[in-house]
């Protein structure tokens, strides 16, 4: 099979606090720099003056086939959601290089992706917009989108009026029917009605195993992913400590690392 997402040696690295340099001189060298529109001495990464930071990500190699339905797995700051904001291309990644084969529709934050002073419906075809449709595409789902997002009676209200579960309603079903190949998922469907849930689940399954589509989710929850994903990985302080593999391995190993039981 062809490769969807292809990682080589991502990392990403982030400052701690800071907002200025800590010396006059470099503060002023900085500011000179920038009204120059020149490249910022002071900002590079591992310079003489550089902060103390993070490494969120360290040398991440990944190879995602199409139709693949990925977990990923780790403990809370692992490197996970850097990893797919990287992907939606809403962050640079500091070092390494990424190339991604199809469209991609992002489920991150509750929110994401969604203008709050616009409706719902308004959104809709901003979405669909963003992902290269043209407008009487995006009017052909428009019926089903609603539908499935069981918000119909609010579609055309300004979705600043949301609630968390409204907001991952939409933005699933947006998802799901417009023309992305590729799924990305971080923890989303936890919010919401149980209904809801089982019912986004489902459409997922049919989306990668019966359309083809690559998925890749963050979850906490071993059912939900055993359910869903077919491999996994497994991310520790930003480096990948158990590579892909069958999800039950996946599974396993994640359980192991936290001392529970799988």
């Amino acid at each position: 099979m062809s490769l969807a997402v292809k990682i080589e040696n991502l990392s990403k690295y982030y400052r701690l606090g800071v907002i200025n340099n800590g010396v006059l001189w470099l503060d002023l060298q900085s500011y000179f720099y920038r009204l120059l529109k020149r490249e910022d001495p002071n900002q590079k990464i591992g310079s003489v003056y550089d902060k103390k930071g993070f490494w969120a990500l360290s040398g991440i190699n990944l190879e995602i086939e199409h139709g693949d339905r990925v977990a990923i797995m780790g403990r809370n700051g692992a490197g996970k959601t850097t990893l797919l904001r990287i992907l939606s291309r809403i962050t640079a990644p500091t070092e390494g290089s990424f190339h991604v084969k199809g469209r991609i529709a992002s489920l991150l934050e509750v929110g994401t992706g969604f203008h709050r002073e616009l409706t719902g419906r308004e959104n809709i075809y901003m979405n669909g917009a963003i992902l290269g449709m043209k407008r009487r595409e995006v009017s052909k789902k428009l019926d089903e989108i609603i539908e499935f997002s069981e918000i119909g009676t609010h579609i055309d209200t300004p979705v600043k009026r949301y609630s968390s579960g409204m907001f991952v309603r939409l933005g699933f079903s947006i998802a799901a029917h417009l023309d992305s190949e590729i799924i990305i998922s971080d923890e989303v469907l936890a919010v919401g009605d149980l209904s809801f849930r089982e019912k986004a689940m489902a459409k997922m399954n049919y989306l990668s195993r019966d359309l083809g589509r690559t998925v890749l989710f963050v979850s906490h929850f071993p059912q939900m992913v055993k359910e869903l994903c077919n491999k996994g990985i497994v991310l520790e302080h930003g480096k990948i400590k158990i590579d892909m593999c069958p999800i039950e391995e996946a599974i396993a190993g994640y359980s192991e690392m936290m001392g529970v039981a799988s």
